[in-house]
């Protein structure tokens, strides 16, 4: 036997990929529902490359009862609506809003990170994905904390465009094609002109300075990994399309050498490491495009702090950064809670 699982938002960039991913990893359905605005009703989406087609079916009217998993692709508002109503039919929310990320009662998911903590979904019947950057940065960390107690993380993101939805891809996009025209280039998604340029702001500015982007990055990493860990970030939005990167400065307690690090990181689930000290011997962000793992790089020995490593972290956001680590959450769920058969 296996689940009925319904995908809300099905139609946007983190919906579609999920669909993909539930295919790509057979995700035991038995019936899989995609799941949108009035809009979106009645168009026909792929269900990965299974050749199956999923009429979408309008949110304001779908009945969540005897559907045992939504995975919640729509945004903070519909998911506001929506996401307590699904949960309260019996139907268990996996949320990639930033809605419930920080409700003490929510448990904030990351599988290779903190997997007991799921045990505490039923308080509300919802699970919280964590924001992408912070996602495959606690996968990278999660091991050598476990070998070394980070003390102190320093990370500066490269985040792409897709991070901001099918409208920052867009504006990528035109931007790019009106600058080799000689046509005049206006910001509308973004503060400032995002081709050919990189733009230190990500969401809205806080009373301190950072932006909620980094605050996020801060807060959800404490909540995840580690309360005593402290965390400075500065994120970044560059004109790529796909893929996150990350330059991650670590201080640890105890010591710790770039050769340990590696050894580590070699083992350690859901990270390839690849770090060869030669041109091209790393990850960039156009490389990891549709790979589940995230890649490490630049591995080495930070000589300004005591115990110090610094390290290069890449990974596909539409996948680790939102819609994979969603599904292996539904996964998780499925072997400690919601076994069937």
């Amino acid at each position: 036997m296996g689940y009925r699982v319904a995908v809300v938002g099905a139609t946007g960039n983190v919906g579609r990929e999920m669909l993909n991913i539930l295919a790509e990893r057979e995700f035991p359905c038995d019936e899989i529902a995609a799941v949108a605005s009035p809009r979106s009703t009645g168009m026909e989406i792929d269900f990965g490359e299974t050749g199956k087609k999923l009429k979408v079916k309008n949110i304001e009217h779908f009945d969540f009862t005897g559907w045992d998993i939504a995975l919640f692709a729509a945004g903070s508002g519909p998911t506001k609506i929506y996401a307590p109503k699904a949960a309260s039919q019996g139907c268990v929310v996996i949320d990639n809003s930033s809605l419930y990320r920080m409700e003490p009662d929510v448990p904030l998911i990351v599988p290779e990170v903190n997997p007991d903590a799921i045990d505490g979904y039923t308080k509300r019947n919802i699970i919280a994905n964590p924001n992408c950057s912070t996602a495959q940065m606690v996968v990278a960390l999660k091991p050598l904390h476990d070998a070394a107690k980070i003390k102190r993380v320093v990370v500066s993101t490269y985040q792409s465009v897709s991070g901001a939805g099918k409208a920052g891809m867009d504006e990528l996009f035109e931007q790019s094609r009106a600058i080799f025209v000689g046509d005049q280039v206006e910001p509308k998604k973004f503060t400032k002109q995002i081709a050919f340029n990189v733009i230190p702001h990500i969401d809205v500015f806080l009373d301190d300075g950072s932006t909620k982007e980094e605050w996020k990055m801060v807060v959800e990493t404490k909540k995840i990994l580690d309360p005593a860990v402290k965390v400075q970030a500065t994120c970044v939005r560059v004109p790529v399309f796909v893929g996150h990167a990350e330059s991650i400065t670590l201080e640890f307690e105890n010591e710790i050498s770039a050769e340990q690090a590696q050894n580590i990181l070699r083992e350690a689930p859901g990270i390839m490491l690849v770090d060869k000290r030669e041109d091209g011997g790393y990850v960039s962000p156009i490389e990891c495009v549709g790979d589940s793992e995230t890649y490490i790089s630049r591995v080495r020995d930070d000589s300004t702090v005591e115990n110090g490593l610094a390290l290069w972290c890449v990974s596909d956001n539409l996948r680790k950064g939102a819609a994979l680590n969603a599904v292996q959450i539904a996964e998780l769920l499925g072997r400690r809670h919601l076994k069937k058969g």
